[in-house]
């Protein structure tokens, strides 16, 4: 059985999204939910979905090996960020090389870095008068939406676009996709 953490700091849609795709898949267990905001929506997901779940805060992240020995003892395989906007912290890093990754709601390296994430990054694409945006699915390390590419999917932007407009369109592309390529992921 191949274990998904998913680090989320937000609503988690795509927490819920990703762990609603593997339900039926006996070969992949989502089995922890962290998160760095105790207010967050996805642990009232997660309570829902019967996983279990865990709220840090800055130091026990970067200062302490807690989080490290949480994810080793339950064999994790792969850490997967789902709008969490903490950078992860060297010892993380270092424990699960290339077993990190992320979607960014933008076509990196456009709109990517530290401040920008949801209606910042809409906001930014409707700005600039950019044709298109879309997502990027990219390994995780030590810099903001730094990482190796995995996958990039375009939507067409409209002169009629807004930012929330521009937010559902980007949504139902990683609805559709980030599952999917953590599946391809786990498969190797």
């Amino acid at each position: 059985m191949k274990n998904i953490a998913i680090f989320a700091s937000g609503n988690g849609t795509n927490a819920e999204r990703i762990a609603r795709y593997f339900v039926d898949d006996a070969s992949v267990n989502i089995s922890l939910i962290l998160s760095n905001n105790p207010n967050a929506g996805v642990l009232q997901r997660a309570e829902k979905l019967g996983i279990t779940t865990y709220v840090f805060d800055r130091q026990t992240l970067n200062k302490s090996n807690d989080i490290v020995s949480m994810l080793e003892d339950l064999e994790i395989d792969l850490i997967v960020l789902a709008g969490f906007l903490w950078l992860i912290p060297q010892n993380i890093l270092e424990s699960y090389p290339n077993k990190i990754i992320n979607i960014h709601p933008a076509l990196l390296p456009k709109y990517g870095g530290k401040g920008m994430y949801g209606h910042h990054v809409h906001d930014a694409v409707i700005n600039s008068g950019d044709s298109v945006s879309g997502i990027t699915i990219h390994y995780v390390n030590e810099k903001y939406d730094d990482g190796q590419i995995i996958l990039q999917k375009e939507v067409a932007v409209t002169k009629s676009d807004t930012a929330e407009t521009l937010a559902r369109k980007i949504h139902n592309l990683e609805y559709d996709f980030f599952p999917k390529v953590i599946e391809e992921i786990l498969k190797k």
